[in-house]
């Protein structure tokens, strides 16, 4: 485990190394402290080595991210539990780590300190893990983390913590009206977001929050005070990597008197559990719960003959096709699913209709290939909805 939290410290400090080198070359002047609003577009700098400083500026961009939500549990705080921070600065393997949370954080941990030697329990509130996916998504997880020795506590309200993370703690839940306990060495919370927006003065800069806490923003990123933008998870983007990258390329462009927006945006995401499970665009929840009519193109991974060749066949891979052919959303459960979502992701920002990509020639064996299967099997089911309203839904799912 050493070794293992070593090279994550190698990897970052060579990152931040080269955000550093980028910033000096292209003449930023970085200054390092914690800033705050202490009036209209006027920041003040507790410097980090010292001394303060004032900055002024025609514009100022708020990105301060959003950390892990610690839940109003009785105890839970007393137990100063990790969160992905201090979980990557572990030294030792848990002996036995208990996750809050059954979302992409706490599965992806999960299994990885799984398959370094700990005992894991992942105990969420909800009937499934990744309660949001679809039922074939969410019970393909469960059933890949029990074959994995991983024990799902499902459907468990949390009535409080006792005891001190790195040495011993036990939980407290009531399930099926019954209350329960479930003991471990460590306690690592993954409920969600919190965004940083304590301490920075914006009542002094008139910049106003949502009803969740995150910065309110308009589609260009703008908040509510003239000069004063907002990017990443702290103005309610999804909370990806990739989005906040985005966000960034939306603002670079409008400061310099564009006008790009992060409305119509196709959003795509990877939990990276092995198998990974990728999806871009709507689910067949969010396509019912829309009324958009779909068919559904469904295969399992065994039937793509690169997966066979890895030995790697756990999964499937689904997508809800419209009316007009065009894709409306895509779903994998398999080995390296986000680089297969990515390709189909590509296809629908071209427009394609699923038989461009049906019809053409990739290389065998690839796991791309499999997306030739895929279409060319027969819709599993055909999900229609006849009203204006809902083919106008359908429409604005793609454009």
């Amino acid at each position: 485990m050493a070794k293992v939290t070593n090279r994550k410290r190698t990897m970052v400090k060579g990152l931040v190394d080269i955000h550093i080198n980028n910033s000096k070359n292209s003449g930023v002047d970085l200054v390092l402290g914690h800033g705050y609003f202490i009036g209209p577009r006027l920041i003040q700098v507790d410097l980090r080595d010292g001394g303060r400083r004032q900055l002024l500026g025609r514009n100022v961009v708020i990105g301060t991210g959003a950390r892990a939500t610690l839940d109003k549990i009785p105890g839970l705080k007393e137990a100063k539990p990790l969160t992905h921070i201090e979980a990557l600065e572990l030294d030792a393997v848990p002996a036995h780590l208990l996750v809050l949370g059954g979302g992409y954080i706490g599965l992806e941990f999960a299994q990885a300190m799984r398959r370094l030697g700990s005992r894991v329990s992942i105990l969420d509130r909800n009937s499934s893990l990744l309660h949001r996916e679809d039922p074939d998504a969410s019970s393909g997880l469960e059933t890949l983390f029990r074959d994995e020795g991983i024990e799902p506590i499902l459907n468990a309200q949390i009535e409080k913590v006792a005891g001190l993370s790195g040495e011993s703690v036990e939980i407290i839940y009531m399930q099926g009206g019954e209350k329960k306990a479930v003991q471990g060495t460590h306690l690592m919370v993954a409920m969600g977001r919190t965004p940083n927006t304590e301490g920075l003065g914006l009542e002094l800069a008139g910049v106003e929050l949502t009803n969740r806490g995150f910065i309110k923003v308009n589609e260009r990123l703008e908040t509510t005070a003239e000069g004063v933008w907002a990017n990443g998870e702290v103005a309610g983007s999804p909370q990806f990597t990739h989005i906040a990258f985005d966000d960034f390329r939306i603002l670079r462009e409008n400061l310099n008197g564009g006008n790009r927006v992060t409305t119509g945006q196709l959003v795509p995401f990877s939990m990276f559990t092995d198998p990974e499970l990728a999806r871009v665009s709507l689910s067949e929840i969010e396509a019912k719960a829309k009324g958009i009519s779909y068919r559904l193109f469904k295969i399992p991974m065994a039937s793509v003959l690169r997966a066979r060749t890895l030995s790697e066949m756990r999964g499937f891979m689904k997508a809800l096709v419209g009316e007009d052919d065009r894709i409306l959303g895509f779903t994998v459960f398999g080995v390296d699913g986000g680089e297969i979502m990515s390709a189909v992701q590509i296809a629908m920002i071209g427009g394609l209709p699923y038989t461009a990509v049906r019809d053409a020639i990739l290389t065998h064996p690839t796991l791309m290939e499999g997306l030739i299967v895929l279409f060319s099997s027969a819709p599993v089911s055909v999900e229609s909805r006849s009203s204006d309203a809902s083919q106008q839904a359908a429409q604005a799912a793609v454009d």
